[in-house]
């Protein structure tokens, strides 16, 4: 408990320091000044309590959680479903998939007071947290509710635990108050149990339940339209020093090819924009809403919510985030729209997704930008590598679906099995 209260009394030290941080992301993203209050625990109005809560941090947590959210809701069907989030884009991205169906949040920021406000306000009927979301005073005040509280489609990195197992005094009581764990591995179950955490099941990754909205794929038709007859390279996901490397190799091997490129963060659309004409690229963006003249030789896309639509038209995709060591990014959707696939060498974000891909040959792993450049070239001439490439990436993403109905059974049994204690402990009392 000691160890609660020192974590609890340096987030009301830092306060000014996180005032300050948000400050200065609203520079390039203004959203970030937007609703400030439900980040400190205030304003918080409930439309309805007894809800089904759950948490996903960004954009990507967001678009994972609907298969899950789409059993939960038929499972529970009367309940109200609240979603939080931390960023502005992932609050953007519930507001397009969810719309009047859901009270979309800020998850308070981890004062207890402000958590504790949060659980009084809502009462939720249990809560889910997308991923690896392990705020100690969150989990407390969950328990001290009586909120069943599930960390589901989770995934722990080696560089990830070692983190949390320097905080362990802090983090291991936190995992035994959870109600379950849904492990997306077998290596990310192993690796949550070496943090003392309770049940672990592996129950896989809910991105492999995710469909493209038809709607995207009618924006993809359209997009193709606008494109003609080139073929088309997607760098999707890309993370700041990855768009030059890419740039860079595109020149030197001067491809006759669209390259069609989607920053990860919305605050980088204008730097990309300009770091691809500096470079002597003819440049047009989404955001233009014209048609793309022939000379074209790089597109920005600079929209939110459309990357279904970009995987949609293209030919080959590469997943960004992997060039540079940031871990890697969502393969599991371009692959679900039987497209070949390529990443860099940084994956372990996505560790077991990747080798399984790579393993199937539905993913090709490249070790810098011009092997990118060059097996983009190769796939393009030998068609009927490609058109291997594409099958296995359809039968990979079919073969792990079902994450969100066995989380959604791990739920319900967990809700059941507390529900019969209670009963029991009432009769003999």
């Amino acid at each position: 408990m000691i160890w609660l209260r020192l974590y609890s009394a340096i987030w009301y030290l830092i306060t000014p320091l996180i005032k300050r941080y948000l400050a200065k992301r609203a520079r390039l993203a203004p959203d970030y000044l937007e609703h400030w209050d439900e980040r400190f625990g205030k304003a918080l109005q409930a439309r309805a309590r007894g809800v089904i809560w759950v948490h996903a941090v960004s954009v990507g947590e967001t678009r994972a959680a609907f298969p899950l959210i789409q059993a939960l809701r038929q499972q529970w069907p009367d309940a109200p479903l609240l979603i939080t989030q931390m960023t502005p884009t992932g609050r953007r991205c519930a507001h397009e998939l969810y719309g009047a169906d859901a009270e979309i949040r800020y998850l308070p920021y981890d004062y207890p007071q402000s958590v504790d406000k949060f659980f009084s306000c809502y009462q939720p009927l249990f809560g889910v947290l997308m991923e690896t979301e392990l705020w100690p005073n969150l989990i407390d005040a969950a328990y001290r509710h009586q909120v069943p509280l599930f960390l589901v489609n989770a995934r722990l990195s080696a560089k990830s635990l070692r983190g949390y197992q320097k905080i362990g005094l802090l983090i291991r009581p936190a995992m035994q108050k959870l109600a379950a764990i849904a492990a997306q591995s077998d290596e990310d179950a192993a690796r949550l149990r070496c943090l003392s955490a309770g049940e672990v099941l592996v129950c896989g990754n809910t991105k492999y339940d995710c469909e493209p909205p038809a709607a995207q794929r009618q924006l993809a038709m359209e997009f193709r339209q606008r494109i003609g007859a080139r073929t088309v390279l997607v760098c999707a996901s890309t993370r700041q020093g990855e768009e030059a490397l890419i740039l860079q190799a595109w020149k030197q091997q001067a491809v006759d090819s669209l390259l069609v490129m989607v920053p990860r963060h919305p605050e980088r659309f204008t730097e990309v924009t300009e770091l691809a004409r500096k470079a002597g690229f003819k440049v047009q963006r989404r955001s233009d809403q014209k048609g793309l003249d022939v000379d074209t030789q790089v597109w920005i896309g600079d929209s939110m919510g459309e990357l279904f639509a970009y995987y949609g038209a293209a030919d080959i995709v590469f997943v960004g985030g992997s060039l540079l060591p940031f871990g890697g990014q969502n393969l599991i959707e371009p692959a679900s729209l039987g497209l070949a696939v390529l990443m860099g060498p940084s994956t372990f974000n996505f560790s077991a997704a990747s080798r399984s891909a790579f393993s199937a040959g539905a993913a090709c792993q490249v070790a810098d930008a011009n092997e990118l450049l060059v097996k983009f070239n190769n796939l393009l001439i030998d068609e009927n590598q490609r058109r291997a490439m594409q099958r296995a990436a359809l039968e990979y993403s079919i073969q792990y679906r079902g994450a969100s109905l066995r989380i959604r059974s791990l739920i319900k049994q967990v809700l059941q099995n507390q529900g019969k204690n209670r009963s029991e402990k009432q009769r003999a009392a």
